[in-house]
């Protein structure tokens, strides 16, 4: 089990605000950054990483957020010791990388996370959110798992699979007019089968002029443009989880 971390002294001033706030720890068999609230909480937020792997700032950032919104956020290394991508790396291996790294091939991790937020945490009430990879795998985690309350999936590439569709979870989909690597028709696409298929609650939302990985873009890299759809798009992300949370 992990070595408990204490809680971390937040700037509740801030909500938006985020910066180095905990610490690594290790659960079971995975290496994971956790940060708990500055006052006791059974909601817990699972942080799931993109393909730079969960020691990525942007993301502990996210992590960091969401503590000082009140939730235990933890961010387990989903990738369980493998060598995340990095920008260095030949692109035309991308997808020989990517075969052993399936984002939906992560139930033994997710369990292991959710044993952790339930009977170290004691966590009553649990969401997800994910970047890229991660924003699939918490699609995976919203069609497979009932116990995971709320799910905002952020910038997930779309796959079209008819078991896509039936959530479980009510679920936020978040993706950027401008994202070059989701095309907007399937984004629509996305959208007509949820329509047809989903009976839970779920939202589409498109932010225009926004690129891939917009919403955990780290301040100092935040231009004044860019800056009202970002703090909106995690303003929807907290409102998502705090609605069904």
């Amino acid at each position: 089990m992990a070595n408990e971390a204490k809680p971390c002294p937040c700037d509740i001033g801030d909500r938006m605000d985020y910066g180095g706030l905990g610490q690594e720890v290790q659960i079971e068999h995975i290496k994971a950054y956790l940060v708990k609230p500055s006052t006791e909480s059974d909601k817990a937020v699972i942080v799931i990483q993109d393909i730079y792997g969960w020691q990525l700032p942007n993301t502990r950032y996210m992590a960091d957020m969401l503590a000082a919104n009140g939730y235990i956020a933890v961010c387990p290394d989903f990738f369980d010791g493998k060598e995340p991508w990095s920008s260095s790396h030949d692109w035309s291996k991308f997808q020989e990388w990517l075969e052993e790294k399936k984002p939906t091939n992560i139930t033994k991790e997710v369990d292991v996370v959710l044993r952790f937020l339930k009977e170290q945490c004691r966590a009553n009430h649990i969401g997800a959110v994910g970047f890229c990879w991660g924003g699939i795998a918490t699609h995976y985690l919203a069609l497979q798992y009932p116990e995971v309350k709320a799910a905002v999936s952020v910038y997930g590439i779309i796959r079209e699979k008819e078991d896509s569709y039936e959530l479980k979870s009510p679920t936020l989909f978040i993706f950027g007019e401008k994202d070059v690597i989701i095309p907007l028709d399937q984004v629509s696409a996305l959208e007509a089968k949820l329509k047809e298929k989903c009976t839970v609650d779920y939202q589409v939302k498109i932010f225009p002029g926004q690129t891939h990985g917009f919403v955990h873009r780290k301040r100092e890299d935040i231009n004044p443009t860019d800056k009202p759809s970002i703090q909106l798009a995690r303003t929807d992300m907290l409102n998502w989880l705090s609605k069904y949370m």
